[in-house]
């Protein structure tokens, strides 16, 4: 199943994507795509409706995040050998956990703020993951079993405040807009296997990255029972889960950053895709 949010920003409804490619309404059968609706049970629900006797919305309406009143909003860092080289940084012997704010969070196609005086907003494509079933000290042979669905993520980041400005990462990555969600949470039965999808990004047409999951330095079981080793995991919780090579501080000789005026697309293999404009803040 593609489940997915959709209207004007704090108002969307929840909906589901048909075969043709159409958006139903699932207003009548659930109050949001949320944690409560995530678990394996509701999941089965939704899954056995007669989807072409869902009301049909109408027009193309914004698409909001895909994920409801998120709790945690987790992510990993140099979770790609080739992308900690880029950095010039170490591959981590375990993994680089930090947050972005939920204020942060938005649309497939919103725009992205560049943030006043910004010289140095990047981009990184990233797979979601999206918790379905409380997770607390699981292993990992358990803990794809906690896991809803996937998604694709922008993990926007201001490399100046991240990295040059002291204290931890948290601070260049959750400004406003920097945490495009979406467009579709697609339900676990439709993605056979999180470690062997492509994903890809441009920036006004150029392809910087290109990559696939099967390169993670910790897959997505590893980094769900990481975490609920230092904390419990709820459904509705996302996790991003680290980029591949090709961002623009690591563009050689010189690195590329975002500026206004700007377009960003992205994409994951079944997962849907991500189209942004950058704009000044």
């Amino acid at each position: 199943m593609k489940l997915m949010r959709y209207g004007p920003k704090g108002q969307e409804k929840p909906g589901l994507l048909d075969a043709q490619g159409r958006i139903r309404d699932l207003s009548g059968v659930v109050a949001d795509i949320d944690g409560a609706v995530l678990d394996a049970a509701s999941l089965a629900r939704l899954r056995a409706l007669d989807t072409a006797s869902l009301p049909l919305v109408q027009g193309n309406p914004r698409i909001g995040p895909c994920v409801g009143s998120i709790g945690k909003f987790i992510c990993i860092g140099l979770n790609y050998a080739d992308h900690a080289a880029e950095s010039n940084l170490p591959v981590p012997a375990e993994p680089v956990v930090f947050n972005k704010w939920n204020s942060a969070i938005s649309g497939p196609n919103d725009n992205i703020e560049i943030p006043r005086g910004s010289q140095k907003t990047d981009w990184e494509v990233e797979l979601g993951v999206v918790i379905g079933k409380p997770a607390k000290y699981i292993t990992e042979a358990q803990a794809l079993d906690h896991v809803a669905g996937y998604c694709v993520i922008n993990d926007v980041s201001e490399r100046e405040w991240q990295i040059e400005r002291g204290g931890t990462w948290d601070k260049g990555k959750g400004f406003d807009t920097f945490g495009p969600i979406g467009p579709w949470l697609v339900t676990v039965d439709d993605v056979p296997d999180p470690q062997n999808l492509g994903l890809w990004l441009e920036v006004d047409g150029h392809r910087y990255q290109n990559g696939n999951t099967r390169t993670m330095v910790f897959t997505v079981a590893k980094l769900v029972s990481y975490l609920s080793q230092c904390m419990s995991l709820q459904p509705g919780d996302v996790i991003s889960t680290g980029t591949p090579p090709g961002v623009g501080m690591g563009v050689k000789p010189s690195p590329v950053y975002l500026k206004p005026g700007q377009t960003v697309r992205l994409g994951i293999d079944g997962l849907g895709e991500q189209t942004q404009k950058t704009v000044a803040a």
